[in-house]
């Protein structure tokens, strides 16, 4: 459904705009969803991560997750499978983007400046040399995954072949950090009980990261705004 659902949405004069505000209003509410639930973090790390992987996908709970696998405290199987959805509920999405915006897409994702320029370069170096390998291996790149996964809707990649590329290439990323946690074993669980322990004082302090960086970032976009006007 999805599938389909979204190649009929390709790109066409008649209704671009509204197309685009889709696509763009899913990556927002997208990134919303992460930031709501980050103060979950302290308190889940240590006593459910794969519950947490489930909501999150973040490296910290899976490495949690394949940890108390290991000494019994999980199912490994869930600890694989758990992370898959919310790992790639965006993923067709800015696939999508690529395709509406072509390499502008770059200025939606987060990708400004000097140095995101050199990034999307890269991508796109990537996408033109390795096609499909690039897709597979995008969380190992030196290169945001998500440049890789736009790249590849502006460059002709079917839907449909992206979509099992991306499965298979976030399971082998999942199976990599679940297995260190699994190694690693008791040690990472007894790091993520402290962790939980002190939950309290770390989601206040993750709020207050979070919000220094949104206005250090809100500052530093009104700035360079303000230059291109001058």
């Amino acid at each position: 459904m999805l599938v389909s659902s979204l190649v009929e949405l390709a790109p066409d004069r008649k209704d671009l705009r509204r197309r685009r505000a889709i696509c763009a209003t899913v990556l927002v509410l997208g990134g919303l969803y992460s930031l709501v639930l980050l103060p979950l973090v302290p308190s889940l790390l240590g006593s459910d991560p794969v519950l947490l992987e489930a909501l999150r996908g973040s490296i910290a709970a899976m490495v949690a997750g394949g940890a108390f696998a290991r000494i019994g405290q999980a199912s490994l199987v869930l600890a694989l499978l758990a992370p898959l959805p919310t790992l790639m509920m965006t993923d067709p999405f800015i696939w999508w983007a690529g395709r509406l915006w072509g390499p502008d897409v770059a200025r939606y994702l987060g990708v400004q400046g000097p140095r995101g320029k050199r990034r999307m370069e890269r991508a796109v170096r990537f996408s033109e040399r390795y096609g499909s390998w690039a897709v597979l291996f995008a969380y190992i790149l030196p290169v945001p995954s998500a440049l890789i996964y736009a790249a590849a809707g502006w460059t002709g990649m079917r839907l449909r072949r992206f979509l099992l590329l991306d499965l298979a290439g976030t399971f082998l990323w999942v199976a990599l950090i679940v297995g260190l946690g699994y190694v690693i074993g008791r040690s990472a669980v007894n790091v993520a009980h402290e962790i939980t322990h002190y939950s309290l004082l770390l989601t206040v302090a993750l709020v207050v990261v979070v919000v220094v960086v949104a206005v250090v970032r809100g500052v530093a976009q009104a700035r360079n705004d303000e230059s291109l006007r001058t």
